[in-house]
């Protein structure tokens, strides 16, 4: 874990397209989607487009834009220093965890070692936390949350590009562009 934080730690700015599936509850009803996150680690900024909605967040504020229902939530930032989300995805490990190194699995010809996470405060709405890393490249390949209440949630990390120089205009919320939207201020 010490050499996956040393790379992650080393990068300003990370691009990473990424697949997303849930499955919820007892009926198991599944839900897939894909995206790509655009994450400022200085400025704790972070724009996420995926096929049904995209998350715009400036540090203070986050905007969820619901494709669909033509509708824009805004809701302030929380500074919690435990919550997991798209600013500390590749760092929210480090802290509040028990970790172990459980086996290697492998994803086509790629080896990967596969680490469990439990959280040290049982208060946490998430039981446990697989997460697997490339073996050779020592990147995060795919992460499982499972809930308390039988979810699964599934990030796999199709691609990433470290220090790329992002646009600032992505992580800023552009009214204009959704002219038609209701917008909803629930901060």
């Amino acid at each position: 874990m010490t050499e996956v934080s040393k790379k992650y730690d080393s990068y300003q700015t990370v691009q990473a397209n990424f697949s997303f599936s849930a499955i919820q509850g007892s009926n198991k009803s599944a839900y897939t989607d894909a995206g790509t996150l655009y994450l400022d680690k200085k400025n704790n900024r972070y724009h996420i487009t995926m096929n049904s909605q995209e998350m715009i967040s400036d540090a203070k504020s986050l905007y969820t834009i619901l494709k669909e229902e033509k509708e824009v939530q805004i809701a302030a930032i929380e500074n919690s220093t435990d919550a997991i989300d798209p600013s500390n995805i590749f760092s929210f490990y480090k802290t509040g965890f028990k970790y172990n190194l459980v086996a290697n699995e492998k994803a086509g010809n790629t080896l990967l070692n596969v680490v469990h996470l439990t959280p040290t405060d049982s208060k946490k709405n998430y039981s446990k936390i697989k997460l697997r890393i490339n073996r050779a490249t020592k990147l995060i390949y795919d992460a499982t949350i499972y809930d308390k209440n039988g979810g699964q949630y599934s990030y796999t990390i199709k691609s990433q590009v470290p220090n790329k120089n992002l646009d600032n205009s992505l992580f800023s919320f552009n009214k204009s562009k959704y002219s038609g939207y209701e917008i909803v201020d629930l901060r």
